[in-house]
């Protein structure tokens, strides 16, 4: 019997330069991190019928300390992606054969002191041992093989916020 995809929203932090928040993965479970692709986009589960930008904006939180965002664009389609073979100790991830995807672009508009990434995370570690703000087109090459499909799609996706950024007008959300 084929294993379930998990429910699972991707998100696209960038700053008033367009860049883009990375962080850098502990490996867990199925998500087997190597070394040299270790950094992505915040990501999590979507609980039972949560709202897709609720479910982006509590990951968010939960990951990076960030509240204070604006949204600019929410994918309509689910982008899947299989976990590798895992042999590693039983982990929540192991019930399903890989994570589906819907992603969302938000805007900071707080400073950069509202990163926090060692805050708690519920009852799990810290999600990301450092963080930076990077291009958004050096993404797919800075995450796990597995992941590249989806972050070129989310370069494809979300290209046009990837440059300098003015508030002068607030963003209307868009769905693509």
């Amino acid at each position: 019997m084929d294993l379930p995809y998990r429910p699972n929203v991707g998100i696209a932090l960038f700053n008033a330069d367009g860049l883009v928040f990375a962080g850098r993965s502990r490996s867990a479970g199925p998500e087997i991190v190597q070394p040299g692709f270790d950094w992505q986009m915040p990501q999590g589960g979507i609980d039972p019928d949560e709202d897709i930008i609720a479910a982006a904006r509590r990951e968010l939180a939960e990951e990076t300390g960030v509240t204070s965002t604006t949204v600019l664009a929410v994918t309509e389609d689910w982008w899947t992606y299989d976990f590798p073979p895992y042999h590693g100790p039983a982990h929540k991830l192991c019930a399903f054969r890989g994570q589906r995807q819907r992603w969302v672009a938000f805007r900071l508009k707080g400073p950069d002191s509202e990163i926090d990434i060692t805050r708690p995370n519920g009852d799990e570690p810290a999600e990301f041992s450092e963080w930076a703000w990077l291009p958004l087109t050096e993404m797919p090459r800075r995450i796990v093989p597995f992941k590249r499909p989806v972050y070129e799609r989310v370069v494809q996706a979300f290209s046009r916020f990837a440059t300098p950024h003015h508030f002068a007008t607030p963003g209307v959300p868009t769905s693509l």
